[in-house]
């Protein structure tokens, strides 16, 4: 079991990473990171250019990918 999560850590996006989602509503669109949970991570998609406030989404760990610097 050690080995698996050791395999999925090294899979996960830290804090202030670019991901690229890769399933669900949101499929395709690039985001920040802003937290990291457990089970996901939550993203930063943009400004809402009427209201100005961040818009963010939760995406979990399977349904994206990390993308190069």
């Amino acid at each position: 079991m050690a080995e698996k999560e050791g395999k999925s850590r090294s899979k996960k996006a830290e804090v202030g990473d670019t991901i690229q989602i890769t399933k669900g509503l949101e499929k395709g669109k690039k985001g920040k990171v802003v937290l990291v949970r457990e089970n996901s991570v939550i993203v930063e998609l943009g400004i809402n250019k009427k209201t100005n406030e961040p818009i963010k989404t939760v995406v979990n760990h399977k349904h994206y990918k990390v993308l190069k610097k």
